[in-house]
Parts: C-alpha cells; sequence; structure tokens
C-alpha cells in the first residue's frame, strides 16, 4: 500500500477519534440528590405544588426520573426533603441569632432582614404551598406540622430569655408571647406570598411596631433597680 494511502487513512482515523464525544462525567449519589432537590424547590415555588411533576423535576435536574423514585421514594417525601433542606440552614441560622449577645429588638430588626431574604429566596412561598397542600392531603399534614411547629420551639426559647434577662414582671406565658410571634409570621408570610401591597396590608408597619415596643421595654427593664432586676429574676 502507498504510503501517502496510508496515512491519509491513519489521519482520517485519529480525527474520528478525536471527534467523539466525551463521556458524561460519572455523578456520585449526593450530587444527584442535590441536583434533584433543586430542581424540585425551584419548580416547586415557581408552579406550585399542585402542579409539581416528577417527570419535569428530572427534566430540570438532567437526570432519569426513576433516580427520584430511587432517592426519595414519590412526590410527597421529594418535597418534604426540599423543606428539610432550606428549614436546616435557617433553623441554624435562626437559633445563632437567638443566642447573640444582643438587644431582643436588634434581634427582631435581624429577623425581619432574614424575612426579605427568605421572601427572596422562594422559602417563604415554598412553606405556603406545601401548608395548603397539608389541609387536603393528611399524610403530608402528619409531617409538614412538626416541621413548621420547630419554629414555634427556636421563638419560644427566644422569648424565655428576653423575659429573664429583662426583668418584666409580665401576666401571660412565654408560651402565649410565642403563639403570638409565631402565628404573627404565619400570618405575614401569607399576606406576602399572596402580594398584598403595603398600603392595603400593613405589613412592614407592623414590623416596626414590633420593634419599638421591644425597645419601650428594653428601656423599661434598664430603669428598674438592679435589686428588682435580680428578685424578678
Amino acid at each position: 500500500m502507498d504510503k501517502p494511502v496510508v496515512q491519509s487513512r491513519n489521519r482520517a482515523i485519529a480525527a474520528r477519534k478525536t471527534a467523539r464525544p466525551a463521556k458524561p462525567a460519572r455523578s456520585d449519589g449526593v450530587t444527584t440528590r442535590a441536583r434533584i432537590l433543586q430542581a424540585a424547590r425551584r419548580r416547586l415555588v415557581g408552579e406550585g405544588y399542585a402542579n409539581l411533576n416528577v417527570r419535569d423535576i428530572a427534566a430540570d435536574a438532567g437526570v432519569n426520573h426513576a433516580l427520584i423514585g430511587y432517592h426519595f421514594h414519590g412526590k410527597q417525601q421529594l418535597v418534604l426533603a426540599v423543606l428539610d433542606d432550606a428549614n436546616t440552614q435557617l433553623l441554624e441560622r435562626q437559633a445563632r441569632m437567638y443566642d447573640a449577645d444582643a438587644p431582643a429588638s436588634e434581634k427582631w430588626r435581624q429577623a425581619c432582614d432574614f424575612y426579605e431574604e427568605d421572601l427572596a429566596s422562594g422559602f417563604v412561598r415554598l412553606l405556603m404551598e406545601l401548608m395548603g397542600a397539608s389541609f387536603h392531603d393528611e399524610a403530608l399534614r402528619r409531617e409538614f406540622v412538626p416541621r413548621a411547629l420547630a419554629w414555634h420551639k427556636l421563638i419560644e426559647s427566644g422569648v424565655q430569655d428576653f423575659i429573664a434577662s429583662s426583668g418584666l414582671d409580665l401576666p401571660v406565658s412565654a408560651r402565649a408571647i410565642t403563639a403570638w410571634i409565631g402565628w404573627f409570621w404565619t400570618g405575614m408570610e401569607a399576606s406576602m406570598a399572596l402580594g398584598i401591597p403595603e398600603e392595603q396590608g400593613h405589613q412592614q408597619e407592623a414590623l416596626e411596631a414590633v420593634a419599638t415596643l421591644l425597645r419601650q421595654a428594653e428601656a423599661k427593664g434598664r430603669r428598674q433597680p438592679a435589686a428588682t432586676r435580680r428578685r424578678k429574676a
């Protein structure tokens, strides 16, 4: 065989090898699971629980839809995993805030800033979607309610610390104050998720009013004699 022909054939073989698409990088289970969670969150926030479709989530995540069943065993467990993924991080964030050495009014202001972040990230919408779905899905409700009440437990610990540090003699329990705050936030979240504007819902005015009351309570506590504060504590 002529040398030019051999060289030409070798170049053609090399070109075909070069043109072959590279095999996709192998993904481990953690990476696949994370992609599914991210895609499910986007779909849940953007389209709602009622319109959530496992095949659409798989397409968004770039995985075979069978992998969703493998990792999460169904739509309900998937959305709860999405909630748990967000809840864990945000509860830790709130716990650090409550543990900080700062006045309650400053912590309230920080909580309001966090709330704006959670609105922008879609977390508030996620909560509202799962709460709404829980009204008609008993199995989902059994799983959702304890996760929602975890926020109340955290708030109650913050309320107890505030009462102890301020020395205020209150005629109501920390549990009652926790219920005021916790369900206040739930209503606030629902109103803002519905897009009710400030001029009709007065949400920001209400948030600022709580900060004002806290500052007044702190000032009153500071004006009390030290012996009185110690006796009440």
